[in-house]
Order: structure tokens, then sequence, then C-alpha cells
């Protein structure tokens, strides 16, 4: 194993054990009685950049989630917002100008992870067709 799939490789594992760790978190965080969820509905999201650092930022999800009737309970930390919505405003949802049950804020982890690892792949394929080349010169 190459030195840069070695380091991808433990990065992809760095990165799935915070995610599992951010997660079981969560449901710490976030039990909830029968009284809690009578009549509301909860949701988490996600900002994979750390966006909500930047009030600005806070201040603008919040606005546009009041839109479609969720308010914010907490914010766990810089990439993590919960809120919470009446069931009964579900019946607004194709009013909406964004999805009412988005959970990511621009690029999901997700998708951030396979692009880093789609540019890992071609730097390494570059890479090794420069050497391959490079010989030859």
């Amino acid at each position: 194993m190459s030195g840069a799939t070695g380091g991808a490789l433990a990065a992809a594992i760095a990165a799935k054990r915070r995610r599992e760790r951010m997660l079981k978190e969560e449901n710490v965080m976030t039990k909830y009685n029968s009284d809690d969820l009578n009549g509301w509905e909860f949701k988490i999201v996600r900002s994979a950049f750390g966006s909500f650092r930047n009030l600005e930022k806070v201040q603008q999800l919040c606005t546009e989630e009041a839109l479609s009737g969720w308010e914010m309970i907490e914010k766990f930390d810089n990439e993590r917002i919960r809120f919470k919505r009446r069931v009964t405003m579900r019946s607004q949802d194709s009013l909406a100008e964004t999805d009412p049950y988005r959970t990511d804020l621009g690029f999901s982890k997700e998708r951030v992870k396979k692009l880093l690892l789609g540019g890992l792949f071609v730097l390494g394929g570059a890479i090794l067709l420069y050497l391959q080349f490079a010989d030859r010169m």
C-alpha cells in the first residue's frame, strides 16, 4: 500500500469514527419523552465545513427553516443545529422554497468524502503516469 493510499485509508477510518461518535452524541443529547414528541417533529441540519461558526450563516439558516415552521432548539457545534416544528406545518410543505426536510447545508459529508477520494485517485494516477514517463526522458 502506498503512502498516499494508506493516508487516505487512515483519513477515511478517522472520519468514520468521528461520524459514529457524533451520531452517538446526538442520540444522547436528543432523548425525547412522549410529551416532547406529541405533535412535534425534529431534525438536525449539518454543515460539512463548519459553517455554523458564522453567526450570519446560522441566522440565514434559521430564517430559511422558519419559512417551513422549523424552530431552532440548539446548536450542538459548528457543524450541527437541531430544529423542531409542529406536525401540522407539513400541510404547508408544498409552498416551501427549500426542502423542509433538508438535513445538509451545502455539500453533505458523504459528497465531500467522495470528491476528496476521487481527487486522491486522480492525483495518484497522475503521479504514477509522471513517474512512468519520467524514467523514459
